[in-house]
């Protein structure tokens, strides 16, 4: 069986991408399309067969200023050419699900979520008045588009019964869920004092929230990760909240083991960080919506707070101090997100593909 995998974009490293590397343990074989590759940010693509890029790829800013191409982006993937696979694989946040097929190629869109600025963030992405006037038109026919491309895939899987159930009210489809793998790696417990946040610095992951509570209890908060919201962060917080940057696996993994708990503020559609941090043994402080629901056990392997209001967190972290969890009962309930279940999993899943 011949077989492609499809990515929006290949440029940085996450939870998406390691969904990528664990498909290509499946099939070895099988290239990488992708809408822009930058080898550079992205060197763990190294391992594909082959990378082909769009021909937005000849754009001299497209691969590190993508966000300007959006509404470019869907002609990009409807220009390749699968006619002579039998199996494509869609990793997508966005426009990959829109590749064409014919009707001898088979399409599994793994669905990450539906396009997030076009549908459940919208609100935050363009909460500037004027960007939102200003970029009414182009959403306008991305959301059109967005629809039309989400019916092309003979099968959509969900990564989280959140995102099945998005799928179903923007889309119009069903979906299988299939959560994606975390690497559980052994971790060696340590002794730290300090709470943590590992996360993408952007609008939608709320650390400005984190940083709010942090601010008024002043208990020492580590934060892990880059983006565009760093600078007015940084400008946001007290003397008790450190910025560490982008870590590699091995430091990221101390942090987990040594942190109290991880502070996930934000409404995720599976959310990787509070899976890796459980396998940590480390509990996570949540809030109750999105995947945490799915990955969190309420007063067992972490605690939830109710609204994302920092009155809301603050009363979460307090009740957390005094609460004890048992650190083989949080790495258990991480075991149930390994590598290996979803690769089975999946491999179940395209056998029983019917056209």
């Amino acid at each position: 069986m011949k077989v492609a995998l499809v990515y929006d974009r290949v440029n940085k490293w996450g939870g998406a991408e390691r969904v990528l590397l664990a498909l290509h343990e499946l099939f070895p074989e099988a290239p990488l399309y992708t809408a822009v590759y930058n080898p550079k940010t992205a060197p763990w693509a190294k391992v594909f067969p082959k990378v082909i890029p769009s021909f937005l790829q000849k754009i001299p800013f497209a691969k590190t200023r993508h966000e300007f191409l959006g509404t470019f982006t869907p002609l990009a993937f409807e220009n390749f050419d699968f006619s002579d696979y039998d199996l494509v694989i869609s990793v997508t946040s966005e426009a990959a699900k829109g590749i064409i097929t014919k009707p001898n190629t088979v399409h599994v869109c793994y669905c990450l979520t539906p396009t997030r600025y076009l549908w459940s963030a919208y609100d935050l992405y363009f909460r500037n008045p004027i960007l939102r006037m200003a970029a009414k038109p182009a959403v306008s026919y991305l959301r059109y588009w967005d629809k039309i491309a989400a019916q092309r895939p003979d099968v959509i899987v969900a990564i989280s019964l959140e995102v099945q159930k998005r799928i179903k009210k923007y889309y119009g489809r069903y979906s299988e869920v299939i959560y994606p793998p975390v690497d559980l790696k052994k971790f060696e417990r340590r002794k730290g004092n300090f709470f943590l946040v590992v996360s993408r610095l952007i609008p939608y992951k709320r650390v400005d929230l984190a940083i709010e509570a942090f601010n008024e209890l002043g208990f020492p908060l580590i934060i892990v990760g880059k983006g565009s919201e760093e600078n007015r962060l940084k400008r946001m917080a007290k003397k008790n909240i450190k910025f560490v940057g982008e870590l590699t696996d091995e430091k990221l993994a101390d942090y987990y083991s040594r942190s109290l708990a991880l502070i996930f503020p934000q409404v995720e559609e599976f959310g990787l960080t509070a899976v890796e941090a459980q396998a940590a043994g480390t509990p996570v402080i949540a809030y109750r919506k999105g995947g945490a629901i799915e990955t969190v056990i309420d007063n067992k392997t972490g605690v939830f707070f109710n609204k994302q209001e920092k009155k809301d967190l603050v009363k979460a972290i307090l009740s957390f101090k005094k609460k004890s969890f048992v650190r083989g009962d949080i790495i258990k309930n991480a075991e149930k997100f390994s590598k290996e279940r979803f690769k089975k999993e999946f491999l179940e899943l395209i056998k029983n593909v019917k056209r």
